[in-house]
C-alpha cells in the first residue's frame, strides 16, 4: 500500500514537470 502510494505521488510530480517543460 505505502509502494502504491509513493508512485502515485511520483505520478504527479512527473506530470508536473511534463506539463511546465510543455509550456
Amino acid at each position: 500500500m505505502k509502494f502504491s502510494k509513493i508512485l502515485i505521488a511520483n505520478r504527479g510530480e512527473i506530470a508536473l514537470r511534463i506539463i511546465r517543460t510543455c509550456e
